[in-house]
């Protein structure tokens, strides 16, 4: 009897939620692995369509010690709308500019924002605990802006909160684009003075920032070293590089995981 040779990409799947080593019947998937497939594959579209629970969201943050945030909207006025047309997402509306408006408040060292973005689950699942984590890692001289929050967000919509206010700079926490195993992931995304036009050259992306993926203490570390370097050089995007030698995740710098090699 002839053993059946051995898949040499099997002791992979160990390490990652990617799909790999998944087998064959004759030339199709296994169904096992076709029904996971088609479960990732609704997990992510519910994730883009599921509507950011604010009410909640804002009772989670107050119970954490923020203060009440300011709630905002884009110039979207509804999922479908923010799905055909990103560039109302990018801009308040007009009721949401007069908000901020009536706001009075020294022009702040930073603004933190969180906005929906394109998973609605990722900020309502770990909104509340990466801001605890950032407000840990953050140099405490600070002086932060308003806690804003604005719905049917995408990231560009935070220069223009942050130019409004003020602020030397701004970091959007947002739902990032699903992928077929990471329906809950959030970015973060710093930008040195903010202003309506800012390219996504002027920003550093901090992505995959989830519990499965990069851990939120270990993001909320890389934003503050982030934010300490762009104080430092007056600027943020592609001139400013991440050499704060954190790993991807929360294990040492080192380890077998903690590589993207």
């Amino acid at each position: 009897m002839t053993t059946p040779a051995r898949d040499p990409w099997a002791h992979l799947r160990q390490h990652t939620s990617a799909r790999i080593a998944l087998g064959r019947t004759g030339v199709s998937l296994p169904t096992r692995e076709l029904l996971d497939f088609a479960l990732a594959h609704a997990q992510a579209r519910d994730a883009i369509h599921l509507p950011l629970d604010t009410d909640g969201l804002c009772a989670e943050l107050q119970q954490q010690g923020w203060p009440a945030p300011l709630l905002l909207h884009s110039q979207a006025r509804d999922r479908h709308e923010y799905l055909l047309r990103p560039d109302f997402g990018r801009r308040l509306d007009a009721a949401s500019v007069e908000r901020l408006g009536a706001v009075a408040s020294e022009a702040p060292d930073l603004v933190l924002v969180l906005g929906d973005g394109l998973s609605a689950l990722g900020i309502q699942q770990h909104g509340a605990a990466l801001l605890g984590a950032i407000r840990r890692a953050l140099d405490p001289a600070l002086r932060l802006g308003p806690l804003v929050v604005v719905s049917q967000a995408r990231v560009a919509v935070a220069d223009e909160v942050g130019e409004r206010l003020g602020a030397a700079a701004v970091a959007m926490v947002v739902g990032e684009r699903p992928g077929l195993s990471s329906p809950d992931s959030v970015g973060i995304y710093l930008t040195h003075a903010p202003r309506v036009g800012c390219s996504d050259a002027q920003r550093n992306c901090i992505s995959n920032v989830r519990p499965a993926g990069q851990d939120l203490d270990t993001a909320a570390r890389r934003l503050a070293w982030l934010l300490g370097e762009s104080r430092r050089l007056g600027l943020s995007g592609v001139g400013l590089k991440d050499h704060s030698g954190l790993p991807l995740t929360g294990l040492p710098a080192g380890s077998p995981t903690s590589r993207l090699d």
